[in-house]
């Protein structure tokens, strides 16, 4: 069922820094994860990056497992950004192994991604579906309950909501929808991190430089790893060295 991270902060760090070097690296996570609540084994259907770049976000993609790929191991230890994405993906059987199925997804100034599974696919979601214009489903980026996740989001911020509210409304929908789905959703626009945790795990961590990073699992048994309870919507903006970063954790029923 995957297993994703995002970071934003002031000063630039290397992707490695995040993806491949820690001990419990995302890396590490593709192919032995520690809490996948009976979600898969393993996450090697492939894996994708995306980070800032002076002008937008730029993505790394792979259906491959990510340990098979010299490239990106060499790239990740050259690639310095303030803002990241990452995850790596165990494909839902029946859904589609391929590039364009694997996270993150890009739009808008916006990076996304999804740990989970929506149930009943894709009868469950048909009504929501409909409610999208008939050009928003004739281009999602897959056939899979991700991507139409990801074109109800982008719907809801062209109709003018909020990032987080937009977010905790796909939630609600699709739980109404679906229930039983696993939702821990992840968007970032360089600055700030929204994410929720629905029927799975995940954790943040400040960072003395101001920095804030976001993941299914720890990345390293740094005691300041905190989990976020099941149910919430994370909010993170990155401050400075001198201005801590604000996290607000709220439960997601209290948003919509």
């Amino acid at each position: 069922m995957c297993r994703h991270l995002a970071r934003v902060g002031p000063t630039p760090v290397t992707l490695a820094s995040l993806v491949t070097e820690p001990e419990h690296s995302l890396l590490v996570q593709s192919y032995a994860p520690s809490d996948m609540r009976g979600g898969g084994t393993v996450n090697a259907d492939g894996f994708g990056v995306g980070w800032l770049g002076p002008a937008d976000w730029h993505l790394y993609r792979r259906d491959d497992p990510m340990w098979t790929d010299a490239s990106f191991l060499d790239l990740a230890r050259g690639v310095e950004t303030t803002a990241l994405m990452a995850a790596v993906r165990s494909a839902t059987v029946g859904m589609p192994v391929s590039t364009a199925a694997c996270a993150p997804f890009r739009a808008d100034g916006l990076l996304f991604s999804h740990n989970g599974v929506v149930r009943g696919w894709p009868d469950s979601m048909a009504d929501l579906a409909a409610t999208l214009p008939a050009l928003d489903l004739l281009t999602l980026d897959a056939a899979t309950d991700s991507a139409l996740l990801w074109a109800l989001l982008r719907a809801r911020l062209a109709a003018g909501k909020d990032l987080a509210d937009a977010v905790a409304g796909v939630v609600a929908d699709t739980l109404v929808a679906a229930p039983g789905s696993r939702l821990n959703l992840l968007v970032g626009d360089g600055e700030q991190v929204v994410a929720t945790a629905v029927d799975h795990a995940l954790s943040y961590r400040t960072h003395a430089d101001g920095a804030v990073t976001v993941a299914s699992e720890p990345l390293d048994p740094d005691p300041t790893w905190i989990p976020v309870p099941d149910g919430s919507l994370l909010v993170a903006r990155h401050g400075g060295v001198h201005d801590p970063p604000a996290v607000t954790v709220s439960p997601l029923e209290t948003r919509r």
